[in-house]
């Protein structure tokens, strides 16, 4: 153990967060303590992985720029029109909001795009299957995250179940940004963005097997 803290410090830490929110979060008299913190652990995990990404070009910057407002202005057409997603709303627990919308969202939309988007990366596939796989991967992640966020008051839906709306919707804007991500010519490697992914993934699907 003592081997892994001093060669992945991140990884280890990370790994420590993500089991503590999947058992914290099911425990109802520590539940307000985890609220609290998931912005703060959403945004911590997006700062590591931009820590570990070394190719700080105009390009990369225009993407990061662009996924985050993308992802932000998206949510908040979403928020107040119905429109993109459907009708929802967000609850208190990622944080304060901006025109009805956390803008911590909009990070989220970055650390979910830019991790997918340096796995596949790797695969030696055409640039529009990996554009298309990325769109379908952010999309196939938020079918399983939908029934977790409401259940922990990220956001909730006007109608019983999220609408094939959202999932369309999803599909769409992660088109654009994809497009973005493989079109702008920046470095995509990053040694840490595979094990948040890893991580984050195996949280949702554990609170959403859990039920």
């Amino acid at each position: 153990m003592q081997f892994y803290l001093k060669k992945y410090p991140f990884h280890v830490l990370f790994l420590s967060m993500y089991l503590a929110g999947l058992i914290g979060l099911r425990i109802e008299s520590v539940q307000p303590f985890f609220y609290f913190f998931t912005p703060i652990h959403l945004v911590s995990a997006l700062v590591v992985v931009l820590y570990f990404h070394d190719d700080w070009s105009k390009e990369f910057i225009v993407f990061a720029v662009s996924t985050f407002l993308i992802g932000f202005f998206v949510e908040v057409l979403g928020v107040n029109t119905g429109l993109i997603f459907g009708h929802y709303q967000y609850e208190t627990t990622l944080g304060f909001k901006v025109f009805g919308t956390p803008p911590v969202i909009g990070a989220l939309w970055l650390l979910l795009a830019y991790c997918f988007g340096t796995v596949i990366e790797g695969f030696n596939i055409p640039k529009i299957s990996k554009i298309v796989l990325g769109a379908a991967s952010m999309t196939a992640l938020d079918f399983i995250t939908e029934p977790v966020a409401i259940r922990f008051k990220m956001w909730s839906w006007f109608e019983a179940m999220p609408p094939l709306q959202n999932y369309i919707g999803w599909f769409v804007v992660s088109l654009l940004i994809f497009t973005l991500f493989f079109t702008l010519k920046f470095k995509k490697e990053n040694k840490i963005a595979a094990w948040i992914l890893f991580l984050n993934t195996v949280f949702f699907a554990g609170h959403y097997l859990l039920g």
